[in-house]
């Protein structure tokens, strides 16, 4: 088989951990679909595993489909791994993905994989065409990871990246951006903010003019959004508990505050786990302020919660009679029509 090295991009490899390694492995896809069968191109060598390894890409004109192929370059008779492709379009989404363990047959050792048309899409569908990206290149996300003998992988720990971004918050080194709220300026790192939330996006890397500001003025606290969002963004579920002294409140108020603030800067999965924490916190005494909260932050589901919460008749008698009643009264009597409805009365 003849290799044509020059329609491909030299391999960029990540070390995930002891146990993987993950290659993005660019093709010019419209220079290799016309060459002739029994040619290929290859990555360079790529290490894994303490081995040598090459990827091949063959071109399947007539099928469309693409395949590639993993091949250990090393000399070892004893060696396992599962090797993984995911195709990526030109908005760096994934497309199809295939997976399979290595297998040996005389010297080879390694493993085939075909990319194919997803379910439904048609078999005339030309993957490489529609994931071209500028200069006719395609790109593969590869995955080589070793097995154990007894086919397990090598286990890796948990990821901290949320404690090291977490120690960021409590210091200012690399700070490049700071707020004032109430007067009071809190330095933050614009690419978390960025990261985080889209609203932060626009406004600092677009055209809006906070973008070239290096100081600018927020009527939310944007500490405790920080440090709530980075909290909730990890494994643990509840906010750091220095949070709560920032508002000077109960709990209930900071989830609401943080609704507020969440729902301003688009932060999704934090205005759910507000929610969560918000309907765990319903009863007779509270049930109509959180009510209230959620019309205003346009938080249906919880709202729909809080209107079968009144539809139960003890709990109504008593709600109603909260000053939390009488400011949801005031606040939305368009409500009023949606709670005599649901109890019929």
């Amino acid at each position: 088989m003849t290799s044509v090295g020059e329609h491909a991009t030299a391999a960029q490899t990540t070390i995930v951990d002891s146990a993987a390694t993950v290659i993005e492995f660019s093709v010019n896809y419209e220079q290799t679909k016309h060459l002739a069968d029994g040619n290929a191109v290859h990555s360079d060598a790529i290490a894994a595993g303490e081995h040598m390894w090459r990827i091949k890409y063959c071109p399947a004109p007539v099928s469309r489909d693409l395949c590639l192929s993993l091949q250990l370059l090393s000399k070892s008779s004893d060696i396992n791994a599962i090797f993984e492709v995911v195709l990526i379009d030109k908005d760096g989404t994934p497309v199809v993905s295939a997976a399979k363990r290595t297998w040996r047959l005389g010297k080879f050792c390694g493993t085939i994989l075909w990319l194919q048309p997803a379910t439904g899409t048609g078999s005339s569908t030309d993957l490489g065409k529609n994931c071209m990206r500028e200069g006719g290149k395609i790109m593969f996300l590869c995955t080589i990871r070793i097995l154990n003998h007894d086919g397990s992988s090598v286990p890796a720990p948990p990821s901290d990246i949320a404690k090291h971004l977490g120690t960021l918050l409590d210091t200012a080194d690399a700070t490049d951006v700071s707020f004032v709220v109430d007067g009071e300026m809190f330095h933050a790192h614009r690419a978390i903010l960025v990261a985080r939330s889209p609203v932060f996006r626009a406004e600092l890397l677009g055209s809006m003019a906070e973008a070239k500001m290096s100081s600018i003025t927020l009527l939310c606290t944007i500490s405790l959004l920080q440090r709530s969002e980075l909290c909730f963004g990890s494994c643990t579920p509840t906010p750091c508990l220095e949070t709560y002294d920032e508002l000077g409140g109960s709990p209930l108020e900071m989830f609401q505050h943080l609704l507020g603030a969440a729902d301003l800067y688009a932060l999704d999965r934090l205005k759910l786990l507000c929610v969560q924490k918000l309907w765990n916190n319903v009863w007779v005494d509270t049930v109509a302020t959180i009510l209230a909260c959620a019309e205003k932050y346009s938080c249906h589901e919880l709202k729909n919660m809080c209107i079968g919460f009144f539809t139960v008749e003890k709990n109504f008698k008593k709600a109603v009679l909260t000053e939390g009643f009488a400011r949801l009264v005031h606040q939305f009597p368009s409500i009023i029509p949606e709670l005599r409805d649901s109890i019929g009365a």
